[in-house]
């Protein structure tokens, strides 16, 4: 009799033995930045300030993945395209749809205010395009790249602390910093143009930031 073939091993098993101890923890980024956005949600739902605070409190978890997964894959000297791609989308999720989200259900709702937010995330997105397609090219041959050409999408949880501090402060929805003006058929938040100012430096060119 011959030998029984043997099957080969499901496809999603096959993947996960091509991950890495940092992949589990970028996908951990990615976790918290998708709680983000559920729990604010959530907090258009009920309107209960605790969820749109805990939905703030999951971008500054969602960092700290961020960083572990980096030391830790350069500490076990393990970099792969695989973790480098799961990376850019774990902290499109986590840093720019996330904040974008907060912020919409912050009231930063207006036509002008989606305009921005749209813009935000889509500077995020072509951000980290570009710093996959470059970073090969300012690691100057190590396994860290010299800097980063525009700020890191990260830093808009800068923008997240202002949106928690202004919750605290009960300064969301109707009574958000600055109002709002009233733009041809739409209206604007002022407070919007912090993301409009966030997306245009991520995407600057001219602008290059040592990484630590």
């Amino acid at each position: 009799m011959s030998a029984p073939s043997q099957r080969p091993a499901p496809r999603h098993f096959s993947m996960l033995r091509g991950f890495h101890l940092a992949d589990f923890f970028t996908l951990g980024n990615a976790a918290f930045g998708m709680a983000s956005v559920l729990l604010a949600m959530q907090f258009l739902a009920t309107g209960r300030t605790r969820h749109f605070l805990l939905a703030a409190a999951m971008t500054p978890i969602a960092l700290v993945f961020d960083v572990l997964d980096g030391r830790i894959a350069r500490w076990r000297q393990q970099h792969s395209a695989l973790g480098r791609e799961l990376d850019s989308l774990a902290d499109i999720v986590s840093f720019g749809v996330g904040p974008a989200a907060l912020g919409f259900a912050a009231g930063l709702s207006g036509g002008w205010d989606a305009a921005i937010l749209l813009y935000f995330v889509c500077c995020g997105v072509s951000r980290l395009a570009r710093f996959n397609v470059t970073a090969e090219t300012l690691s100057q041959g190590s396994d860290k790249v010299a800097y980063f050409e525009g700020t890191p999408i990260p830093t808009s949880v800068v923008l997240v602390g202002v949106l928690a501090f202004a919750a605290c402060q009960g300064r969301i929805g109707d009574a958000l910093y600055g109002g709002s003006w009233l733009l041809g058929p739409w209206r604007l938040h002022p407070l919007a143009l912090l993301f409009a100012l966030s997306g245009t430096l991520m995407v600057s060119k001219t602008l290059r930031i040592p990484k630590l």
